[in-house]
């Protein structure tokens, strides 16, 4: 008997394979939707997320965050499996505060970058997490885009997700160096819209996330482009059917 090693293993794969060929129906696979987006301005980065968490075709979660907490400096935009963007986020960063403890400095983006990259290719696209990650430190601001296999793109602007192409057309017809931050942020917020009215898996809110030197500035909920539009002037009743009856023992 081999001795256990580690790593992922493809065990299961192989018995998937198997059952498959004996007849056996996977089931599928549901569509996750996002629209995440960052960009490089005269000060630093700008983050930003819409927050419609899609199960399929239904609407989990109407207003989610998806700009995760990585460093005081550094933050990171999740799109793809949530369970799996918060649980590979939240262990980078995890290893992040251990190495500031250890050496008393600042943490690095290329070092969040480098763990996360090497984390995600070690699982070879197992772990559905595509990123966007941004963030400032001595060396200055840095945009990167990860994606589930481990591969990484250096950029001054990036979107990620089922939306990511509306939005990259507001970035491409927009976007220039050194935008300030009010034309940054404005300029986020709308590629964010460009997703949300042209996806279907992207939706409700706009989150924006600016770090700069000085610190970050984390605006929730910083535009509502989907307001609930009829509510009931005369609220909701409910005729009770059968009487609450409660027995004691």
């Amino acid at each position: 008997m081999m001795p256990p090693m580690g790593g992922f293993s493809f065990d299961l794969c192989k018995r998937n394979a198997m059952l498959v060929q004996k007849g056996l129906k996977q089931p599928s696979y549901l569509k996750t939707g996002t629209t995440i987006v960052g960009l490089i301005f005269q000060d630093g980065v700008i983050l930003g997320a819409d927050t419609r968490a899609t199960e399929g075709p239904i609407v989990a979660d109407k207003n989610c965050e998806k700009i995760h907490y990585m460093a005081p400096n550094i933050y990171c935009c999740g799109a793809g499996t949530a369970a799996d963007t918060e649980a590979v986020t939240d262990m980078v960063s995890s290893q992040l505060k251990l190495h500031r403890f250890h050496t008393g400095r600042e943490s690095r983006v290329v070092t969040a970058l480098t763990l996360l990259k090497s984390h995600l290719f070690s699982y070879q696209g197992h772990v559905s997490a595509a990123l966007v990650l941004g963030g400032v430190d001595v060396t200055g601001p840095h945009l990167h885009t990860i994606y589930p296999h481990g591969s990484t793109d250096t950029l001054l602007f990036a979107t990620m997700g089922s939306g990511s192409l509306a939005a990259m057309s507001v970035f491409e017809s927009n976007f220039r160096e050194g935008l300030s931050k009010d034309e940054g942020i404005k300029l986020v917020a709308d590629a964010i819209c460009s997703g949300i009215f042209n996806d279907l898996g992207s939706g409700s809110n706009v989150d924006i996330c600016v770090i700069t030197k000085e610190g970050k500035e984390y605006l929730r909920n910083y535009l509502t482009p989907n307001p609930r539009t009829y509510i009931s002037e005369k609220g909701y009743l409910f005729e009770k059917l059968f009487p609450l009856i409660i027995f004691m023992f």
